[in-house]
């Protein structure tokens, strides 16, 4: 593995590259990255990067995001495979649809979607700033609200607006064990419970604190408990444990019953494909002009918002 990252580091230099990495990766590529953030962190960085290159170590539609803000870089993937299921249930043909059903409501897509998807929104938002999303819209205009279900739910409940959802869900979050969650609890009495909102109303049901990925993390390294129950991708508990490694992380198992719960797309991504794309600079993200350009306007306006 040394002479692998050694072999990246020089390809890095060579190429003038970047890399950038979601807290969900492994924790071989967190180490190496240039760069680590939830969505919202990352797009504001990509945004900002001077390098010829972008590696994104995410999925596919982390990558897209930085093509559209950064049209004339090179932005590759380690690989292209790595997909997102939240993504997936929105597919743009059925997606058109229902914006068409709904003309008169502002569209305000998660930024786990497609570019197509993206292009047929109003505003785009991240679990960081959906609250000030959604409050940037005036309360007697209708909103429609894509693709995660349970993000919009906990969003309308907790703003008290009433949106249109698309019956859309994140495979990781959807499926956390209620009743691990319940014995997890009664095993660490004294635990924070800190949740993901992508969860269901009833995992959410049990936090202590609900937020996005940098917001557990900052609440986890702060907080006065020791003991942690994590309800998010367990790639986050990484970078707790290098943040305040004295404390005690506690991953909630699925209902398929593996000790943690983790995307498998964002662990298609390894050391080895990282340096293959450097070497070829291959899988590009490759986009068309006029799409970039209707999904560039979505989310320049959340950047701003943000």
């Amino acid at each position: 593995m040394s002479e692998l990252i050694e072999k990246l580091n020089r390809l890095k230099k060579e190429r003038n590259a970047v890399i950038l990495a979601h807290y969900y990766q492994n924790a071989e590529i967190q180490d190496v990255a240039d760069f680590m953030g939830d969505s919202l962190a990352l797009a504001q960085e990509a945004k900002k990067i001077s390098a010829d290159v972008i590696l994104f170590c995410g999925v596919h539609f982390m990558a897209e995001t930085a093509k559209i803000l950064n049209p004339t870089k090179t932005v590759l993937v380690p690989d292209m495979d790595a997909g997102c299921s939240l993504a997936d249930s929105a597919p743009p043909e059925l997606f058109r649809k229902w914006v068409d059903e709904h003309h008169d409501h502002v569209v305000i897509s998660y930024i786990n979607c497609s570019a197509d998807v993206k292009a047929m929104s109003d505003i785009i938002c991240t679990s960081s700033n959906a609250h000030k999303i959604v409050n940037s819209v005036p309360l007697d205009t209708p909103i429609c609200f894509a693709p995660d279900k349970y993000l919009g739910s906990y969003l309308a409940k907790k703003l008290g607006r009433d949106m249109v959802l698309w019956n859309g869900s994140c495979q990781v979050h959807e499926i956390f064990s209620e009743s691990e969650v319940i014995n997890l609890m009664h095993q660490f009495p004294d635990a924070a419970v800190l949740a993901h909102p992508e969860c269901p109303e009833n995992i959410l049901d049990y936090a202590d604190f609900i937020g996005s990925t940098t917001a557990i993390i900052k609440e986890a390294t702060t907080s006065a408990k020791n003991d942690i129950i994590v309800l998010t991708e367990s790639g986050i508990i990484h970078q707790l444990k290098k943040i305040a490694p004295h404390k005690n992380y506690i991953p909630v198992p699925s209902l398929e019953g593996c000790a943690c719960n983790e995307c498998p797309y964002m662990k298609l991504n390894t050391i080895a494909k990282m340096v293959s794309a450097l070497e070829t600079l291959q899988p590009e993200i490759i986009m068309d002009e006029s799409l970039r350009l209707r999904t560039l306007r979505p989310l320049e306006r959340m950047l701003e918002l943000s």
